[in-house]
């Protein structure tokens, strides 16, 4: 079975969404975990709108990348600059993925356009999940 690594800043909205989309898309056949370079817990609203799209993610925790240090991951995708940056080098054999989606809890406005703000997001991190299981055929 593969093991997934999703790295973020603060592990509480882009690198939540990825984790519930690649458990919910890999249906079983890989190990995600997610992490980030500092925990910020996991953000109300990235939980919020994931549930608009039937995947739960009430259940996660924010983790800190040392907490896996032990682990020798297939896959580390990290999706913003700064994780990117700031990762802590540990041995793995791991393949390595990167996309800088936005933050959406930097969103500003009314709730709605925070809220529209999460939700284009949570769009943009489902397509690249899904292309991400196709070309690494991990359902395979």
């Amino acid at each position: 079975m593969k093991s997934i690594l999703v790295l973020c800043t603060g592990n509480s909205c882009r690198s939540q969404i990825a984790h519930g989309y690649l458990a919910d898309m890999t249906k079983g056949k890989a190990n995600v975990y997610s992490a980030g370079v500092e925990t910020h817990g996991v953000n109300p609203k990235a939980i919020a709108i994931m549930k608009e799209d039937s995947i739960d993610i009430s259940n996660h925790t924010s983790n800190n990348i040392t907490e896996y240090f032990g682990v020798d991951f297939d896959y580390v995708i990290t999706v913003c600059d700064n994780a990117k940056e700031r990762c802590p080098y540990f041995p793995t054999k791991a393949l390595k993925f990167h996309y800088n989606f936005p933050d959406p809890a930097k969103a500003t406005g009314t709730e709605e356009e925070i809220l529209n703000e999460f939700r284009t997001v949570r769009a943009m991190v489902k397509q690249y999940c899904s292309e991400f299981v196709l070309e690494n055929k991990i359902n395979e």
